[in-house]
């Protein structure tokens, strides 16, 4: 039985990339178990796509709670009691405290829809438009207390297309976020089971 390292997946919507996760954690030789997904909004459609897979899937209301460090401390509390190891980012619209990061140091990935350095924060698709670049694509990369600024683990390219607009475009990095996330997991898990630095 190949082990397995307790993941989480923390969600605000729909999921996309949280069932590409699921999906590849279904191979009985893929190194991370999807233990819990977690969403910030108790509306998140992801929620219910999780549960049908069969993954146990809670939300923590954000707007429940007076401030952001009583969130994280509830949000650290379910992950500690689901005895979770990694964490996956899968479109979680919060920004972690660099105390949440601090606690969970080396074991937070993230998916960001841009070939990073280049393109943090929002709004990515169109600002490549805009600028008229020839290429875009996304990033798999740790989570440190600095925005979109960790350690890259993974990236793939697509080419921007003349008639493109942001929806195509994102249709078409979205593609490649479900190809590299499930690989991107794959490689901590083993590193985590090796007791290697992610």
């Amino acid at each position: 039985m190949t082990p397995r390292v307790r993941t989480a997946i923390l969600i605000s919507g729909r999921g996309s990339n949280m069932s590409a996760l699921i999906t590849a954690a279904q191979r009985p030789d893929y190194p991370a178990a999807i233990a819990l997904v977690l969403s910030d909004r108790l509306e998140a459609a992801g929620l219910g796509v999780a549960r049908r897979e069969g993954v146990a899937a809670e939300a923590l209301d954000f707007r429940a709670f007076p401030d952001k460090p009583s969130f994280e401390t509830a949000m650290n509390a379910r992950l500690r009691e689901a005895d979770v190891e990694l964490i996956c980012l899968a479109g979680f619209m919060r920004v972690l405290s660099a105390n949440f990061v601090a606690r969970w140091k080396g074991r937070i990935l993230n998916i960001h829809p841009s070939l990073l350095p280049d393109l943090r924060g929002l709004h990515t698709h169109e600002r490549a438009l805009a600028e008229g670049r020839k290429e875009h694509g996304c990033t798999v990369h740790q989570v440190v207390a600095e925005l979109d600024a960790g350690p890259i683990v993974a990236q793939a390219r697509v080419p921007v297309l003349p008639d493109d607009d942001s929806d195509t475009l994102a249709a078409r990095v979205l593609e490649q976020e479900h190809r590299i996330y499930p690989q991107a997991l794959e490689a901590a898990a083993r590193a985590f089971l090796a007791g290697r630095e992610l």
